[in-house]
């Protein structure tokens, strides 16, 4: 396993205009605080649902519509954050990935995911081609 070196990272790095080798040190840099951030935000916002929204909805309304729509905004709620856990396991991977210098590449093919790709969907472990391939797997496989 690789150890993370101290890389300065441009303050107008754009990975897409690197012209270095696929997955250089300032290039898998750029992606791991790309990944951080949105990690960091992830859990800012999951901690204000919890504090302001969960813990503070009243549940047991007299009035049955009012308690139907708590409820609902509540199932809802604890829907997002479900999804949201389980993205923040996501990045992690992907920040494991990183630190194993496996980063950037197809998980089917091998192959480099393209850094447009990568700068969209950090988490991407599919090629653009790999992913349209499956999506068609799953559409013709699925029970209709």
């Amino acid at each position: 396993m690789a150890t993370p070196t101290s890389v300065t990272l441009p303050p107008d790095y754009d990975p897409e205009k690197d012209k270095g080798d696929f997955m250089n040190p300032v290039m898998k840099e750029y992606f791991r605080k790309a990944l951080i951030d949105w990690r960091t935000e992830l859990l800012k916002e999951s901690e204000a649902t919890i504090s302001e929204t969960l813990q503070s909805t009243e549940l047991q309304k007299p009035d049955l519509a009012d308690r139907a729509s708590a409820e609902t905004d509540h199932a809802l709620e604890l829907r997002t954050r479900d999804r949201e856990r389980k993205l923040i396991s996501k990045i992690n991977s992907t920040l494991r990935k990183i630190d194993e210098d496996e980063y950037g590449y197809c998980d089917e093919t091998g192959e480099p995911i393209s850094i447009g790709r990568l700068k969209a969907r950090p988490i991407a472990s599919l090629s653009l081609e790999a992913q349209e391939r499956h999506e068609r797997m799953e559409k013709t496989h699925r029970d209709d």
